[in-house]
């Protein structure tokens, strides 16, 4: 099979690899579509730590099943699905809790960081347990399909604290996440819903998709005390990753208000804890999606979040170096790029 393959950091070639064969409780789907995702561009040129060569990534994905293993039941060939990004045991504690995303021993696709390797989706079939399988609706194109991942990433955050239609909420960085966590809050009932950024098309975007206001990131501070009468936010949502932001989240919310941290493109970050515990701010970290697909798949069949306008291109996989140099490069304008497999769509 063809595979798109990271041979070295900054690297990617169009190789030939074997096609794996399923085990007794896998599938192989033969995929029709792959987005690419932050995470994959900052594993790009290692600075992530968690796409070390050679590695296949790419887990956020749809396609056919081509092939079932032995002790399978419920899937054919030909079938329409998805699957999670996570692999979960099923049998450690925090998935005998419901948390498969805090998994004890918990792989993720298209991720190689040391403790394990696992191929991911940019290549023509990809190997996947058969419990982390979702079918999809004919109404779902594979492109489309290829987000929900980074959907029930956003519907994951938003269900770890309390949402009321009084809540007033504030989205900082209008990514893909952060622009699916600003639909996610409105599903939920968040009625005001703010989004801040450094990238004007991002925050048009982010308008035309419904919300109440958007913000340059420059005059955020003052933006927000003047939309809250000097009260901040209930609740803000940083889809980023660095001190700058954090502390920007932080310095919004009101007293007694949440902060849910969802970007991670630092490893470490600097906390104002003094500001956290005087002003009793409730800081909580956002792992993956926990159950949320099935979720995801009714929100995007039923259009109440779209992700059309977030796709920016649709590409062969053949030119997956490309566009992996054109988003690591920060081209404006850029937002979701899905790779598929010659002669697919």
């Amino acid at each position: 099979m063809k595979a798109l393959l990271l041979s070295e950091y900054r690297h990617l070639e169009l190789t030939d690899l074997a096609t794996p064969t399923p085990g007794r409780d896998e599938v192989l789907v033969r995929v029709a579509a792959c987005g690419i995702c932050g995470s994959d561009v900052h594993g790009y040129d290692g600075s992530s730590g968690r796409r070390i060569p050679p590695i296949v990534m790419g887990h956020e994905a749809a396609g056919t099943v081509a092939a079932i293993g032995a002790k399978v039941s419920g899937w054919k060939e030909g079938d329409r699905v998805t699957f999670d990004s996570t692999i979960y045991c099923g049998e450690c504690p925090p998935c005998l809790r419901g948390t498969i995303n805090l998994c004890d021993h918990r792989q993720v696709l298209g991720v190689s960081c040391g403790d394990y390797r696992r191929h991911g989706a940019f290549a023509d079939y990809v190997l996947v347990p058969a419990r982390i399988m979702h079918r999809l609706p004919e109404n779902l194109s594979f492109a489309e399909a290829a987000l929900l991942e980074a959907v029930a990433v956003a519907l994951h955050a938003v269900s770890l604290v309390e949402i009321t239609r009084q809540t007033t909420a504030l989205v900082i960085g209008a990514g893909t996440i952060g622009l699916l966590l600003q639909q996610a809050l409105r599903i939920a009932g968040c009625n005001r819903v703010f989004v801040s950024d450094v990238d004007a098309s991002r925050l048009q975007l982010s308008r035309d998709l419904g919300a109440t206001a958007t913000i340059d990131a420059k005059e955020l501070s003052r933006q927000i005390a003047e939309l809250t009468n000097e009260l901040g936010v209930d609740l803000a949502i940083e889809a980023v990753g660095k001190t700058a932001t954090v502390d920007a989240a932080i310095d919004s919310v009101r007293k007694g208000g949440s902060v849910v941290l969802v970007g991670n493109i630092s490893p470490e970050v600097t906390l104002p804890l003094q500001k956290v515990v005087a002003r009793q701010i409730r800081l909580q970290g956002s792992c993956a999606s926990a159950g949320e697909y099935p979720l995801a798949i009714q929100c995007l069949s039923s259009g109440s979040i779209r992700v059309k306008p977030l796709i920016t291109a649709i590409a062969p996989l053949a030119e997956g170096p490309r566009w992996f140099e054109r988003l690591y490069a920060g081209e404006v304008n850029l937002l979701k790029v899905v790779l598929t497999p010659e002669g697919r769509s």
